[in-house]
């Protein structure tokens, strides 16, 4: 697997943080809102003795509302047939595992979150980049340059 070039960035980010510089952290998506007020008493009033494990596909009733959802815009699915992950790194190589064989190709514009190379590689897969720019606003080249 490729050493995730996120992961030699972050020291980085401390030193300069350290200095009294300031870093943007655009590596992790940490939320930068405050948490509600509602969600904190209800952690705070958790009367639980063990706190179980989700089940594997996620939230039964959040599935279902995603297929509600998705009902409605013409698109039947089975909530069973929806799986709910913790993150989108997990989403994506699940993704990839599932539907893409050995030796596919898939095609990134990039710039890209760099662990994309990772998870390909776990699903030995192989990123095409598509170089998208700055100064059109990031937007995909013609078809022409795919």
């Amino acid at each position: 697997m490729p050493n995730s070039p996120i992961r030699k960035l972050v020291p980085l980010a401390e030193e300069a943080d350290k200095r009294g510089c300031r870093v943007y952290r655009l590596n992790i998506g940490q939320p930068d809102l405050v948490t509600s007020p509602n969600a904190l008493e209800a952690i705070h009033n958790l009367s639980v003795k063990v706190i179980e494990y989700g089940h594997s596909a996620g939230n039964e009733s959040l599935r279902r509302k995603f297929a509600d959802f998705y009902k409605k815009i013409d698109v039947n699915l089975d909530y069973r047939d929806i799986l709910i992950t913790t993150g989108g790194s997990e989403a994506i190589t699940l993704t990839l595992l599932a539907c893409l064989n050995a030796g596919d190709e898939i095609i990134v514009p990039e710039p890209f979150y760099a662990n994309y190379f990772s998870f390909a590689t776990a699903a030995d897969v192989k990123v095409i980049p598509v170089t998208s720019v700055i100064e059109n606003g990031f937007a995909l080249p013609p078809i022409s340059e795919f």
